[in-house]
């Protein structure tokens, strides 16, 4: 995680445009000992390239992947624009992001970032507040809420169990071991049946001993019956917010909807999209592969390259990092594709839905072997 100083926020400050804005980070990065002057000219360069825009109010301004010798040392620098800059197509920046990085380095600083300003509320806060460690806060996630744990590493598949005991202390150690739990909580739930919510479903979670929020699934190689009753996948939740709730809530949608299927099919990757909300709907289901071949992997500018393309068509398009958490992403936010933190040779799969999938995933791929506007590797 990278490391952010009140030194390194500049607050109120004032530009008659996009490109004074960027000479003034630009500047500041140099004073900083992060860049050589010269960078600056990557950077108007880039903006020339393609837009930096996040969303929300939050611009990147960066250099080229000609003028990364230029890079010094890894740094950003943060200036807040309460009356905003246009940044182009009618967006406006409120705070203005400068990096530098040499290689890599930048995906961790992205990842962090878009997770911190994809909350709206937090993009509000940071270009109306007057506190230089409020807006540095805010920034590194300090003020937010702990992030819900479940992805894909949380669900086991394939397990080997003939009895629920089995699978309720799998998911109690694993909810333990990540320190989602304390041990009331390991004792109470191998020691209550869960509760079974129909179709093979079953569920367990206790009110004792909730350090964090979390959800961990184990399915059983062979379902297989207690008394009577078929089990073929437990979920355990531990709450100690809300989160876990939306969660619950589209297992509860998929159960009504006699889709439990889905969930007893599908591999750990679909699993995690069912039950974020992220998955597409069930009709004309289509999905593809791809390896990134990038060599600095999906930052700003193939990752705006991905998301134009993917917005050109009019199908539900969400996209996966099997390299990563495995949590999918909506293809068509470019913060949330950046958050993934795609580098050279992960794997992403496209999930595509609607009449031109086929086309759209066909584009993909197409897009992704030219080197999204960097060239083929």
């Amino acid at each position: 995680m990278f490391q952010l100083s009140q030194q390194d926020i500049h607050l109120g400050a004032a530009a008659s445009g996009k490109q004074e804005a960027i000479r003034q980070v630009a500047a500041a990065l140099a004073n900083a000992g992060c860049v050589s002057p010269a960078y600056v000219d990557g950077m108007l360069q880039r903006e020339l390239q393609t837009s930096t825009y996040l969303g929300n109010g939050i611009a990147i301004p960066h250099g080229t992947t000609d003028t990364r010798d230029l890079v010094l040392n890894t740094g950003v620098q943060v200036f807040q624009f309460p009356q905003g800059i246009e940044w182009g197509d009618g967006q406006i920046a409120y705070v203005v992001i400068g990096i530098a990085a040499r290689s890599d380095e930048h995906l961790a600083l992205l990842r962090q970032l878009t997770h911190v300003l994809s909350d709206d509320s937090v993009a509000e806060q940071l270009g109306q507040t007057t506190s230089a460690e409020e807006l540095r806060s805010l920034l590194m996630g300090e003020k937010q809420t702990s992030e819900f744990q479940f992805d894909a590493s949380l669900i086991a598949l394939e397990v080997v169990a003939d009895s629920l005991i089995t699978l309720q202390a799998l998911n109690a150690g694993r909810l333990q071991k990540i320190g989602a739990v304390d041990a009331r909580f390991v004792s109470d739930v191998i020691t209550r049946k869960p509760l079974n919510l129909g179709q093979g479903i079953w569920l367990s979670d206790s009110a004792e001993g909730n350090l964090a929020s979390a959800a961990v699934i184990s399915r059983p190689a062979q379902a297989f019956d207690e008394e009577g009753e078929p089990v073929a996948l437990l979920l355990t939740v531990a709450v100690a917010d809300q989160q876990p709730l939306t969660v619950l809530n589209h297992l509860s949608d998929l159960l009504l909807a006699n889709q439990a299927e889905r969930l007893l099919n599908a591999d750990a990757v679909a699993v995690l999209a069912l039950l974020t909300g992220e998955a597409v709907s069930e009709n004309a289901v289509l999905s593809a592969e791809y390896i990134v071949r990038n060599e600095h992997g999906l930052h700003a500018r193939p990752g705006t390259a991905l998301v134009n393309v993917i917005k050109q068509f009019s199908s539900e398009i969400t996209v996966t990092n099997l390299d990563g958490s495995g949590k999918p992403a909506n293809g068509r936010s470019l913060m949330k594709v950046v958050a993934l933190g795609v580098k050279k040779g992960h794997r992403l799969r496209f999930t595509a839905s609607g009449d031109d999938a086929e086309m759209a995933l066909k584009a993909i791929g197409e897009a992704i072997s030219k080197g999204l506007g960097e060239g083929a590797a």
